[in-house]
C-alpha cells in the first residue's frame, strides 16, 4: 500500500485542517494509507524518504533549514509532491529551495474573489482527460512560475483589477520533475468549499495520484 503524508497548518483563512480532511479522504479512496500531521517538524523526519507522496497544506509560515533540506532531498530522491492553492504555492515564502522544487510562488490575486475562466491547454494529458474549459469563482492567482513546468491549464487576466496585466496568460495547473520526484500543483482551492466544484476536485485528485510513486 502506498503511503502518503499530509502536513497542514499556517494561515487559517485557507481552512487547512478542513482541506486536509478532504484530501485524506480522496487519497484513501485511491488506496493510500494516509498520515496527517500539523507541524512542519514532520518534514524533518528522515522517514519521509520512504513515502509515496507528500501533500503540504501550509500557507505562509516558516520552514526550518533542516526541514527544507530533508523535504527537498526526499523529493529529489523520488518521493512525490502535490498540492493546491496557497497551501503549497504560498507556503514558506523565505525558503527558495522549497519554491524551486514547487515550480512557482504566489505573488498576487488582483480583485480577490472574482469570476474567471480556466482554459485547458493539455487535453491529451490523463490528468485533464474529459475536462473542458470552465468558469470558476475564487482568487485568481498571479504567480512567479518556472518555465520548465509542463502546464496543463491556464487563466487569462482581464486587467480589470490591475490594468498593466491585461491579457497575461498565467499557468493554473502544472506538473514537473524535481530530481527523481514528480511534482503536481493546482492554484485552485481557496477554501474547502471549492472541493465541491467537480473539475477542481478531479484535477487535484488525478494530479496527486500522478505525483505519487
Amino acid at each position: 500500500m502506498r503511503q502518503a503524508l499530509i502536513v497542514w497548518g499556517g494561515w487559517e483563512g485557507h481552512e487547512p485542517e478542513a482541506g486536509a480532511r478532504v484530501v485524506k479522504s480522496m487519497l484513501e479512496e485511491e488506496g493510500f494509507a494516509v498520515r496527517v500531521e500539523n507541524s512542519t517538524e514532520a518534514f524533518g523526519d528522515p522517514a519521509i524518504a520512504d513515502l509515496s507522496l507528500i501533500v503540504p497544506i501550509y500557507t505562509m509560515s516558516k520552514l526550518g533549514k533542516a526541514e527544507e533540506a530533508n523535504l527537498t532531498k526526499a523529493v529529489e530522491d523520488g518521493v512525490g509532491l502535490g498540492g493546491y492553492h496557497g497551501g503549497m504555492g504560498d507556503a514558506f515564502r523565505d525558503s527558495p529551495g522549497y519554491q524551486f522544487m514547487c515550480g512557482g510562488q504566489w505573488v498576487a490575486h488582483p480583485g480577490n474573489i472574482i469570476d474567471y475562466r480556466i482554459d485547458i491547454v493539455r487535453r491529451d494529458d490523463p490528468i485533464m482527460q474529459g475536462i473542458e474549459d470552465f468558469a470558476y469563482r475564487s482568487e485568481q492567482y498571479y504567480m512567479h512560475v518556472d518555465p520548465s513546468n509542463e502546464v496543463l491549464a491556464t487563466t487569462t487576466f482581464t486587467g480589470e483589477h490591475a490594468p498593466w496585466i491585461d491579457g497575461v496568460v498565467m499557468p493554473v495547473v502544472w506538473k514537473r520533475r524535481h530530481g527523481k520526484g514528480r511534482v503536481f500543483y493546482s492554484s485552485l482551492g481557496h477554501v474547502a468549499e471549492e472541493f465541491e466544484v467537480p473539475q477542481m476536485r478531479t484535477i487535484l485528485r488525478r494530479g496527486l495520484v500522478w505525483a505519487a510513486r
